[in-house]
């Protein structure tokens, strides 16, 4: 299922639609998404439905804003990025349940702290810009009132499990990355993106 959901962005339009969708910081509907890929809003809509069926998308009913009660119509379709995740490795490899049982063996023997200086040390050996770095690493970082905020976070799933020893790696890490630059890495975790925000001033 993995390799099929992931070749329907092979085609551009379709591309483009996802990659727009899961840039915004609001749910998308279906006018929106149609004037930023430059088509006409039913093929926007087969595509945007296209990726909800494969679960590369999950779509939401709502009425939009300043419209409701009698009259105000039936409620309109948005579009958001799946809370899902796709990999494809062929063969197959499992990456995962050896750094979930890398995690737990490091959280039973009490070595929080070198797993955090372990993380500093690799962030402080990355290159370029924050906000570039950031990008490579699958963050999707944007700029909100001078904040860098991270709509992804590359270690989602395993932070489920170990969020505290993990958010607290992360949290290392991007320290250790932006040493030096003049922006600091601080907590702050909200639903939907990473739980580590940067700033340049010392507040958040």
């Amino acid at each position: 299922m993995s390799i099929e959901a992931i070749a329907l962005l092979n085609d551009p339009v379709r591309r483009g639609l996802y990659e727009y969708v899961v840039s915004q910081g609001h749910d998308v509907g279906r006018n929106e998404a149609a004037e930023a890929a430059g088509v006409q809003r039913t093929l926007a809509a087969f595509h945007l439905d296209k990726l909800v069926e494969a679960g590369l998308l999950d779509a939401v009913f709502r009425r939009p804003e300043g419209r409701g009660g009698p009259g105000a119509g039936r409620p309109a379709k948005y579009y958001r990025r799946a809370s899902g995740e796709f990999a494809v490795s062929v063969p197959p490899r499992d990456y995962r349940t050896a750094a979930s049982l890398l995690a737990e063996a490091v959280e039973r023997a009490g070595l929080d702290e070198k797993a955090e200086e372990a993380a500093r040390e690799r962030g402080r050996a990355c290159v370029g810009e924050p906000e570039e770095a950031l990008r490579e690493r699958g963050y999707e970082p944007y700029e909100e009132r001078g904040v860098l905020r991270m709509r992804n976070c590359p270690f989602h799933l395993l932070a489920e499990e170990h969020p505290v020893l993990v958010c607290s790696m992360n949290l290392a890490l991007l320290e250790g990355l932006v040493e030096g630059t003049g922006w600091r890495a601080r907590m702050d975790p909200a639903p939907g993106r990473c739980c580590v925000a940067l700033s340049k001033t010392n507040e958040i």
